[in-house]
């Protein structure tokens, strides 16, 4: 048996995390030489207090800035054109991006497209495609998140939807990392009990399939079985009390964490979400949440040595794969996360067309356990059943 012992290793930005740190937004725009902002958010939260108090605060610094909100829950393509238009047509030199995943994918693609010539989809997640990119005005960013699931703060790609095919696609640069990401929990005291719990999911599969992951990265390992822990204490805090900001605060961090472990990969939780969300329009983590136990019983046999160590960091009192799935089946119901892709809407009829895009979707290729497209049906057709018989 060979051992992997080889790697190349990146981690994130600069992050300023803590109450009232949204404060240093002028000062940020500064440091990166950002004169005139176009600060992208999606439509929910456009029309709130925090968005006009935001660009109020950049303004009133001396920094002119104007708001793009033509962002939707699982963007498109459409939303992430007239981004780019707005911010040629403004003059804009740099992208502030506030919201949660979809706000920070499309500000970061908006920022990253303005320099390229060639469609998105030509930078495509997919070997050494990101090469194909011009680097000359690539626009500098500043991610500020209200949610705490996707880590786009500290990432290097976006998930667009590509509308004429239904299929979510991974667009990736390294200049699409943000130069800082501020992460004040005052800013997600609002957030709702569901999208609390729907994001948190999110970057509770992000550190569990990192983890799970075969590559040799023993730094994303430990920030991965970090993160769980994290969210396994804070998450349901965060749930019952959207007030409670050392819960948001830990909250925020286990997302970042999430997006800095998952540099290893993921796997089929999100290869089979992608093409749920692009077909269904569903929250992105909510259906992470629902199909990760379908995807651990899956892939019983290639993580059974991992499961230990996530025991022990779930602390968690016997240490073996059936006290690991009670836990994740126990946890989704502490926190009301549906049991099927059936409650969400998913009809059987379209397992197969599932599956032969989950199949091709970048994680598929991290997952422990590689998956043909018959299995990932199989696969598909067990989380609308609510089938865990393996």
């Amino acid at each position: 048996m060979t051992i992997q012992i080889t790697g190349a290793w990146n981690f994130p930005t600069r992050v300023l995390t803590g109450p009232g740190r949204i404060a240093e937004l002028p000062d940020a725009c500064r440091a990166h030489g950002i004169a005139r902002p176009l600060l992208v958010t999606d439509r929910g939260l456009a029309p709130t207090d925090l968005i006009a108090s935001l660009a109020r605060r950049v303004q009133d610094a001396g920094i002119p800035i104007s708001v793009f909100s033509d962002v939707q829950a699982n963007p498109t393509e459409s939303n992430l054109r007239a981004g780019i238009a707005a911010f040629k047509a403004g003059g804009h030199d740099g992208v502030v991006a506030i919201g949660g995943g979809s706000a920070l994918d499309v500000g970061k693609c908006v920022a990253f497209m303005v320099a390229q010539s060639r469609p998105v989809w030509d930078f495509e997640d997919i070997g050494d495609w990101w090469t194909r990119a011009n680097t000359d005005g690539v626009a500098p960013i500043i991610a500020v998140p209200t949610t705490a699931g996707t880590g786009s703060e500290v990432g290097r790609a976006g998930v667009i939807t590509r509308e004429e095919t239904h299929e979510k696609k991974i667009i990736f640069h390294p200049l699409m990392m943000p130069k800082v990401a501020i992460e004040d929990p005052e800013l997600a005291v609002g957030l709702p009990p569901f999208l609390t719990m729907a994001t948190g999911m999110d970057a509770l599969a992000h550190c569990f399939e990192a983890y799970c992951v075969k590559a040799f990265h023993p730094l994303a390992d430990g920030v991965a079985l970090e993160g769980m822990r994290i969210i396994d204490e804070y998450l349901p805090r965060a749930v019952e009390n959207g007030r409670d900001l050392k819960a948001r605060a830990y909250m925020f961090a286990a997302a970042s964490m999430g997006a800095t472990a998952f540099q290893k990969g993921l796997g089929a939780i999100h290869s089979v979400s992608h093409p749920v969300g692009a077909r269904y329009d569903t929250h992105h983590g909510l259906t992470n949440a629902v199909i990760f136990p379908y995807v651990l019983v899956c892939n019983k046999a290639e993580i059974v040595d991992k499961i230990p160590d996530i025991a022990r960091a779930l602390d968690l009192p016997v240490r073996d794969f059936d006290a690991v799935l009670a836990w994740i089946v126990s946890f989704r119901n502490k926190l009301g996360v549906p049991h099927t892709l059936a409650e969400l809407g998913v009809n059987e009829a379209d397992a197969g067309a599932i599956a032969a895009d989950a199949v091709k979707d970048p994680t598929a290729a991290s997952n422990p356990r590689q998956l043909s497209e018959a299995e990932f049906e199989r696969l598909t057709l067990a989380a609308i059943r609510g089938d865990l018989g393996g």
